[in-house]
């Protein structure tokens, strides 16, 4: 029986594998599909009114409901000539609103080389009448992989742009060094007059996953707190967290310790959410020998995480965390698969995360959807979701 179970542990990694590289494989051609596109990004601004950006047909549109996600505007483009925009695995056009009540959008052009894109930004400051011409955010315009931007604005407007960038392993291969680099690095720019245009770009770190989605949140501060899938010696896979101050100071800390060791990307980054003075919540997935969806606290001063909390059915493909805190109230949704059907599961914490009301699936579809993700206006919750099937939706989680 014990020799059974081995076997059958055995193939199961045999499969788990085999499905990483066909992901590898169907992303690489990402940004040339001509097929509609389910990626959506959304945020409410300070007077409730809901933002969508979207892809379509080479450019990335936005529009806006004011009765939340009822009915929706005329779409307007963003970018004015056509691109490849990445809309694959862990990429998406993101929309932001500024405290001042600008708009912001960022997203990836995939160029002819493969894995490589530049990553631009634009900003509306008419309510989303208009939107400026759109800017590269990076100075390096080589052809090589700046992808998987992540925007954050703080309090005070602040703009913080990251992204995957091989520009250190391009360089490595060039100086033919001993130690062969591993992986991608992570970059990013700041803008601190309101999206006029953004300072010369710095790196966080090297060695990072090369295809994972960054988190992003604020300490009380107003300083960039990331997460992100990072390479460790021996070929493991885990997540590092990092404080990036005002004045670009910038700590790193390994945040998960699952040990997963594989020599390809998941295409599967985690969340990150602000906590109470304590620090903050931290989903992601993990493909070790217990694969699966985490849930996890990391203190904000020692960076000492919480053993991790298992959630979702692993069978189902559980995965693609979002994570809202509100006060005491913490709201992780996730995304769930069978040979039909697309679910989404949410979870609640209404103490912090210590401990968590039992998981239900909110909503369901057919064929294609993209990831949840949680957002809030007023301190209340909800879900936004697009599907092929049933279009876009907005569930109030109250």
């Amino acid at each position: 029986m014990r020799k059974l179970n081995l076997i059958i542990k055995f193939f199961k990694k045999i499969i788990f594998l085999l499905l990483i590289l066909f992901c590898e494989t169907s992303f690489s051609h990402e940004g040339h599909s001509h097929g509609p596109s389910v990626v959506t990004s959304a945020s409410f601004d300070q007077l409730g009114t809901l933002w969508r950006v979207r892809e379509q047909q080479g450019f990335v549109i936005v529009d806006s409901s004011n009765d939340q996600g009822i009915n929706f505007s005329k779409s307007i483009n963003v970018n004015t000539e056509p691109q490849k925009i990445g809309t694959s695995g862990d990429a998406k056009p993101k929309i932001a609103i500024g405290p001042e009540g600008n708009i912001y959008v960022t997203w990836t052009q995939t160029l002819t080389k493969p894995y490589t894109g530049y990553i631009w930004f634009a900003r509306s400051k008419d309510h989303g009448k208009t939107f400026e011409l759109p800017q590269i955010v990076h100075q390096d315009k080589s052809e090589i992989t700046h992808r998987f931007d992540a925007i954050n604005i703080n309090k005070d407007g602040r703009i913080f742009v990251a992204w995957v960038d091989k520009r250190d392993l391009e360089k490595a291969k060039l100086q033919k060094k001993e130690k062969e680099y591993k992986g991608a690095a992570l970059y990013y720019a700041v803008s601190e007059n309101f999206g006029e245009s953004f300072k010369i770009e710095k790196k966080i770190v090297d060695s990072s996953c090369e295809c994972c989605r960054i988190g992003l949140t604020n300490d009380s501060r107003g300083n960039i707190i990331a997460m992100w899938r990072q390479l460790y010696d021996g070929g493991i896979r885990d997540h590092a967290v990092a404080k990036i101050d005002l004045n670009d100071n910038i700590l790193v800390n390994r945040a998960t310790f699952g040990g997963w060791k594989i020599d390809a990307c998941p295409h599967h980054g985690p969340a990150i959410s602000q906590g109470g003075n304590w620090g903050y919540h931290m989903a992601w997935f993990d493909g070790g020998e217990k694969a699966g969806l985490f849930y996890g606290r990391i203190d904000g001063d020692a960076w000492v995480s919480s053993p991790a909390k298992r959630f979702g059915n692993a069978n189902f493909q559980a995965g693609h965390p979002s994570l809202l805190s509100i006060n005491e109230k913490v709201y992780l949704a996730w995304k769930e698969m069978n040979e039909s059907d697309n679910y989404i599961v949410l979870a609640i914490s209404e103490d912090g995360g210590k401990n968590w009301l039992e998981a239900k699936k909110i909503k369901k579809t057919e064929g294609a959807s993209d990831y949840p993700e949680l957002i809030q206006f007023n301190n209340k919750a909800f879900l936004s979701w697009n599907t092929f099937k049933d279009g876009y939706q907005l569930i109030s989680l109250e």
